[in-house]
């Protein structure tokens, strides 16, 4: 009980002071002037305990009677008819019993003083009423904002694990094959690949336990991964970062070394006409290379492009840009200042 009135202490508090401000109302209407008495609590204290015994007719009422988790205008209508009847009943009730207990029945309990009693009561309920639905509704809607809110937040972290978990074994095969094939050319220069891959690969268990890391550590990131795909394709493929400004800002984690990736695997670069993969930085993150088509071109998925997509989807309001002409292949990234 105590920790309903405490949620509710602001609702009750309103209630009290709209009594108190009635009951000063009728007194001065009455009286016609000013004065202590028209100031002194006990009616707005007689307001709010009326008030309280109606809205837990109607909080009983509605835990009994509705079904609809949502507003229902027959449900509502069908509570709050019965709750004033029910108020009107009790009070009604109480008002004999006090006129009983002190013989004054005659007086206090006829028909013409119960007749104006009852409409004061009605009117009152009817307003008291209108105040405890409007905030139950308001109240009911706020906390199924917060579920959804909730429930969706935990839906999109579902989402991005799923697609978090796609490209880190994309990532382990790709280089894995990569491995295989320097170990055949050779041997030292697979061993410093292996060194090197071993420490990626670190920094890339690490990103995938997050949503977004700093723009600067995937810089360096993929500075480390450029370097270690030079170790097979050497300066046939080459990378070009303009930064302007350093950046505060955070993206989606390995999305440059997917689109690294992306630009080595479906272009044909050599030493006299490489590839030039170009991250330019300024406002949002650029990501662009010149298309040099291979001969035999496997058709891409996109698999990789989707997911990335629809982590930025899920994660900024903003979407990644993809331009493709046929000499150049751009892909544009907001970059998120609040992660």
């Amino acid at each position: 009980m105590l920790e309903k009135i405490k949620q509710n202490r602001y609702f009750l508090l309103f209630i009290f002071l709209f009594g108190y401000a009635q009951s000063v109302q009728i007194r001065f209407l009455v009286r016609g002037r000013f004065s202590w008495y028209l100031f002194t609590p006990e009616a707005a204290v007689l307001y709010f305990i009326s008030a309280c015994i109606l809205f837990a007719l109607m909080r009983f009422l509605m835990q009994r009677w509705q079904k609809s988790e949502t507003f229902d205008y027959r449900e509502t209508l069908k509570v709050f008819s019965t709750s004033l009847l029910l108020y009107l009943i009790i009070l009604n009730m109480l008002s004999l019993l006090i006129a009983l207990a002190f013989d004054t029945v005659e007086r206090n309990f006829n028909l013409n003083t119960l007749l104006n009693d009852s409409i004061g009561n009605l009117l009152n309920a009817f307003i008291y009423g209108s105040f405890f639905l409007a905030y139950y509704y308001y109240s009911k809607n706020q906390k199924n904002q917060k579920q959804l809110f909730l429930s969706n937040e935990a839906l999109s972290e579902s989402k991005i694990n799923q697609l978090k978990s796609q490209l880190s074994p994309h990532f382990l095969f790709n280089n894995l094959n990569v491995l295989d094939q320097l170990i055949e050319e050779d041997k030292h220069k697979a061993s410093d690949f292996l060194y090197e891959f071993s420490e990626i690969y670190r920094y890339v268990l690490q990103a995938t336990d997050k949503k977004l890391v700093s723009v600067e550590d995937e810089l360096s990131f993929a500075k480390s991964y450029f370097r270690l795909m030079q170790h097979k394709y050497g300066q046939s493929y080459q990378l070009k970062i303009i930064q302007k400004e350093k950046n505060s800002g955070y993206i989606v984690p390995l999305t440059l070394q997917l689109l690294l990736e992306n630009a080595i695997q479906h272009n044909l670069g050599t030493e006299s006409n490489p590839v030039l993969i170009t991250i330019e930085i300024q406002g949002q993150l650029k990501v662009s290379n010149n298309i040099i088509e291979k001969r035999t071109v496997k058709m891409p998925s996109g698999k990789a492009l989707v997911n990335l997509k629809e982590q930025y989807r899920l994660l900024s309001s903003q979407e990644i840009a993809i331009d493709h002409s046929k000499s150049r292949f751009a892909v544009t990234l907001p970059i998120i200042q609040n992660p």
